[in-house]
C-alpha cells in the first residue's frame, strides 16, 4: 500500500514522519523480497504448479498450448516444463510493460537444448521493435545474448558465453536508462554489459498503455525460431535497474547461500560523505549557537526547539539555526523532578548547543477545544472567472464528476456479489488490478467509491440531473450492501443450521483450517455461517487468520490487510449516511462494526498489540477514526469500545500501562510502514473529540511536532527513504533524510 500520496480530511494534516531506534529493524514481510521493494517489482511467476503472479499487480499468466506441464524437480520442487513444442510458451498480460521507464529481468533456467534461436522471453510489439534474451544465441551469432531493438538498424546489446546445458542457471538481464547500460548475469555475476548505449523504452514497447505489446516467455517473434526447451522457475519483472548486490542476492537466497539474509540490509552507499563538521554554505560564517532552557512535566520528554539563535561573522545578519537534538527511544531522563543537560549538533560545524530541561512534577493536562470544524460541500460553490469563463477549478471538477457520473456501481460490487456466491447482473464487469478475483484487498476501492459519489451528491447541487445520477448509484449500492449483510449467520432456508455469533465462525466447507484462497475453486460461500452483520468481498478468514498470527503475502495461508479495507467500506458508508441520511447505510456499518467487536473484544490485550504492529497484514487504516464516528452519531458504548480496540498501543502509549509512547512525546515509529500509522494518528484525533482525553490529543499534537519538524521533506513527502531499504517505511532515524536519500520506488 503505497504511502505516498496520502489527502487527510481531519481538521489536523499531518505531512509526514519518519523514526527511529537506536537499534532499529525495519517492518518487513514479503513487500521486501531479497532486499528489493514490491513497489519496484512488476509481476513474479514462481510456477510451482501455477502460473499466478505473486506480486501485487495479479498479472497472471497463460499457457497457449491447452494445460501448462509441472514436473518434479529435486532442486525446486515443481517447476514448469517448455518442451520447445510450436505451442508450448508463456504469455504474459501487456500491462507488464505499462509506465516502464527501465526494466530488470530474473530468472532460473534449466537448459534441455543448445539448439541456436531459442528464446527466453521476446517482448514487444514484432521482430523489430521489442526487447529479448536467448540463452544460445542466434544462428547468425553465438552467447547468452540480451537486445533490445527499435527497428532492424537499431540495436543495442549484451553479449556473453552460451548457458550450460542441462544444469540450473539464474540469468538476469537489467536495462539501466539512467547509466546508458544493458547488463546480464549469470549465478549472481556480471556476464556481459553493453555501455554507452541510448535506450528509450517507449520507443520500443510505446507510450501509451492502450499501445498493447505481446510478452512471450519461451517463444520468439521471428518466424520459424524454435520454441524454448527447458524447465523454468521463479520469473520475475522489475521497474527499476537491480543493482549487481541485488542480482547476487536473488542468487544467494535461492541457493542458501546467504542463509542469515535479511529482508532489509545494508544499502550499497553511493552518497557523497562529508565529515560531520564539514561546514558549508553560511556555516563557514557562525561563529556561536546560543544555549536553550526549557520546562517539562514528569514522564513526559520535552519538546526542543529546532531553531536556535546564531550569531555569524563577515556581517552577516544573525539569525536562527538548525539544531539536531538525539532522539531518545524512552522518558527514562524525565521519571523524576530534577534538571538534566542535552547536548544537540548544528551539522558542518563543531558547534553543541545545550538544552538545560527542567522537570517539574506533573501538573493538571490542559487541552485545546476544537475550533475548527467541518462544513457541508453544499456550502462551496465554484464560480467563473471575471470574463465567465470556467477556471481550472470548475474544468477539474467537472472532468472527475463527470467521469465518476458514467462508473458502474455493480462493477465495485462485483466481488461482493462473489464473496457471497451471488449472481451478478448481466453485463457487469470486475474492476481488475486490486480488485481481481484472488487479490485479497479487494473491495477496498468500494469503500473509497462510496465516499466519492457521496461527496458528489453533496458537491452537484448546481446540477439536479448530475445530483441525481449519484443518487441513484449510492441507493444501488447501499441496497446491495444492506441485502448481501443480511445474509450473514442466517440460515440459507427455514430449519438449516447457521451460526450467528462472529465469535464462533467455523473453517470453510470441506476445509480444515482458514484460508484466504479467494479463487473460484477455493473461495468459501457459506455465507450463513460467518455471523451476524458481516460484510466484506471476501469471507471472514483473513480477518481470524490475523488473530492468529498471520503474516502478509500471497499464499494462501497469509493475508492483505483486512481491516485496512474493512476501514475502507465503513468509512464509505457512514459518508453516505451523513450525506443523505440513509439508514441502511448506517445499519449495515453498525452491524459490521458489532461483527467486530464481538470477535476483538474477547482477544488479550497481548494479542491486539502484536496484530496493529504486524507489518501490512495488521494495518487497519483508520478504524479507530470510523468506529469513534459511529460512536458520534449512535452515542452507543460499543462503538466506542470497538474503537479503544483499535489503540496502537505500543505506538501511542508505549506498552499497556501507558508509560510512554507518543502520548509521553517518546518517538519509536521511526523505521515503521507510514501508510500502516499516519491514519491511527488521524484517529487519535477523533478518538479525543469523542472522548475528550488528553492522551489521544496529545499522541496527536506530538506526532504533528515531529514530523512536521524532524521528517519532511521539501515536497511534503514522508517515506521513500533508503535506509530502510523499503519505500514505504520511514527512515530509520529522525533528521538523517539526507545521508539515507532516496530508494528505488520512493
Amino acid at each position: 500500500m503505497k504511502c505516498y500520496k496520502f489527502f487527510l480530511r481531519i481538521s489536523l494534516v499531518f505531512t509526514i514522519l519518519i523514526q527511529g531506534l537506536n537499534t532499529v529493524k525495519a517492518q518487513s514481510g514479503d513487500q521486501i523480497l531479497d532486499g528489493i521493494g514490491e513497489t519496484g517489482m512488476v509481476a513474479r511467476y514462481i510456477f510451482d504448479g501455477e502460473l499466478k503472479d505473486w506480486s501485487r499487480n495479479n498479472l497472471h499468466a497463460k499457457f497457449q498450448g491447452g494445460q501448462a506441464k509441472f514436473v518434479n524437480d529435486t532442486r525446486f520442487g515443481k517447476v514448469l516444463s517448455l518442451s520447445g513444442g510450436a505451442n508450448d510458451f508463456i504469455t504474459i498480460p501487456s500491462e507488464a510493460l505499462t509506465d516502464l521507464e527501465t526494466i530488470s529481468i530474473s530468472g532460473w533456467m534449466f537448459l534441455r537444448s543448445n539448439q541456436p534461436d531459442q528464446y527466453f522471453f521476446d517482448f514487444g510489439k514484432d521482430a523489430t521493435k521489442h526487447f529479448f534474451a536467448t540463452p544460445t544465441g542466434l544462428n547468425e551469432q553465438k552467447g547468452f545474448q540480451a537486445f533490445i531493438t527499435k527497428d532492424k538498424t537499431n540495436q543495442n546489446g549484451a553479449i556473453a558465453p552460451a548457458l550450460e546445458i542441462n544444469k540450473w542457471v539464474h540469468v538476469a538481464v537489467v536495462v539501466d536508462v539512467a547509466s546508458k547500460s544493458i547488463i546480464t548475469y549469470v549465478d549472481g555475476r556480471p556476464a556481459g554489459e553493453a555501455k554507452d548505449v541510448a535506450i528509450d523504452l517507449t520507443s520500443v514497447f510505446g507510450a501509451q498503455s492502450s499501445q498493447k505489446n505481446i510478452l512471450y516467455l519461451g517463444k520468439s517473434f521471428t518466424q520459424d525460431a524454435p520454441n524454448l526447451n527447458a524447465l523454468i522457475r521463479d520469473f520475475r519483472i522489475y521497474r527499476v535497474p537491480l543493482s549487481r548486490r541485488q542480482v547476487a542476492g536473488i542468487y544467494n537466497n535461492a541457493t542458501g547461500n546467504n542463509q542469515s539474509a535479511v529482508n532489509v540490509g545494508k544499502r550499497e552507499d553511493e552518497l557523497q560523505k562529508f565529515e560531520a563538521n564539514h561546514q558549508q554554505l553560511y556555516n563557514s560564517y557562525l561563529t556561536s549557537v546560543a544555549d536553550v532552557e526549557v520546562e517539562t512535566v514528569v514522564g513526559d520528554l520535552p519538546r526542543l526547539p529546532i531553531y536556535l539563535q546564531g550569531t555569524y561573522k563577515g556581517g552577516i545578519k544573525d539569525q536562527k539555526v538548525r539544531v539536531l537534538w538525539p532522539e531518545a527511544t524512552d522518558n527514562s531522563s524525565v521519571l523524576k523532578a530534577g534538571i538534566y543537560t542535552v547536548v544537540g549538533r548544528v551539522a558542518g560545524t563543531d558547534f553543541k548547543p545545550k538544552a538545560i530541561v527542567t522537570v517539574k512534577n506533573s501538573s493538571k493536562s490542559t487541552t485545546p477545544v476544537s475550533k475548527l470544524t467541518t462544513f457541508h460541500l453544499s456550502q462551496v460553490a465554484l464560480k467563473t472567472d471575471e470574463h465567465g469563463h470556467n477556471t481550472k477549478f470548475i474544468e477539474n471538477r467537472d472532468k472527475f464528476i463527470n467521469t465518476l457520473g458514467k462508473t458502474d456501481p455493480n462493477s465495485f460490487l462485483y466481488m461482493f456479489r462473489h464473496a457471497f456466491g451471488q449472481k451478478q447482473p448481466s453485463g457487469s464487469k470486475p474492476l481488475g488490478v486490486w480488485d481481481t478475483e484472488d487479490t485479497k484487498l479487494r473491495g477496498h476501492a468500494t469503500g473509497h467509491y462510496l465516499t466519492a459519489i457521496a461527496q458528489a451528491y453533496a458537491g452537484t447541487g448546481y446540477d439536479k440531473m448530475l445530483q441525481a445520477n449519484f443518487a441513484k448509484k449510492m441507493e444501488l449500492m447501499v441496497n446491495t450492501l444492506y441485502d448481501l449483510s443480511q445474509l450473514s449467520g442466517k440460515p440459507k432456508e427455514a430449519g438449516a443450521s447457521s451460526v450467528s455469533d462472529p465469535a464462533l465462525v467455523p473453517f470453510g466447507p470441506g476445509k480444515t483450517e482458514y484460508n484466504s484462497d479467494l479463487s473460484q475453486a477455493g473461495i468459501r460461500n457459506d455465507y450463513e455461517n460467518w455471523g451476524k452483520g458481516f460484510i466484506s468481498a471476501y469471507p471472514p478468514d483473513q480477518f481470524i487468520m490475523l488473530e492468529n498470527g498471520a503474516k502478509y503475502g500471497g499464499q494462501k495461508t497469509q493475508i492483505w490487510a483486512p481491516y485496512y479495507t474493512l476501514h475502507k467500506i465503513l468509512a464509505g458508508l457512514i459518508d453516505v449516511y451523513e450525506v443523505t441520511g440513509n439508514k441502511k447505510a448506517l445499519a449495515v456499518a453498525e452491524g459490521m462494526n458489532d461483527w467486530v467487536y464481538a470477535r476483538l473484544s474477547k482477544l488479550p490485550k497481548e494479542t491486539l498489540i502484536k496484530m496493529w504492529n504486524t507489518y501490512i497484514a495488521g494495518e487497519y487504516g483508520g478504524m479507530n477514526e470510523t468506529s469513534a464516528r459511529l460512536y458520534r452519531i449512535t452515542g452507543k458504548q460499543s462503538h466506542l469500545a470497538t474503537a479503544q480496540l483499535f489503540d496502537n498501543t505500543r505506538v501511542f502509549f508505549g506498552d499497556t500501562n501507558h508509560s510512554h509512547g507518543l502520548a509521553k512525546n517518546v518517538d519509536i515509529f521511526r523505521g515503521l510502514h507510514a501508510n500502516q500509522h499516519i491514519p491511527q494518528i488521524v484517529g487519535s484525533i477523533e478518538m479525543y473529540r469523542v472522548s475528550n482525553k488528553p492522551e489521544y490529543y496529545k499522541v496527536a499534537d506530538n506526532f504533528w511536532n515531529k514530523a512536521v519538524n524532524d521528517y519532511s521533506y521539501s515536497i511534503g513527502g514522508v517515506a521513500g527513504a533508503r535506509n530502510p531499504a523499503n519505500a514505504e517505511c520511514f527512515v530509520g532515524q529522525p533528521g538523517t533524510l539526507y545521508e539515507n536519500g532516496f530508494s528505488e520506488g520512493g
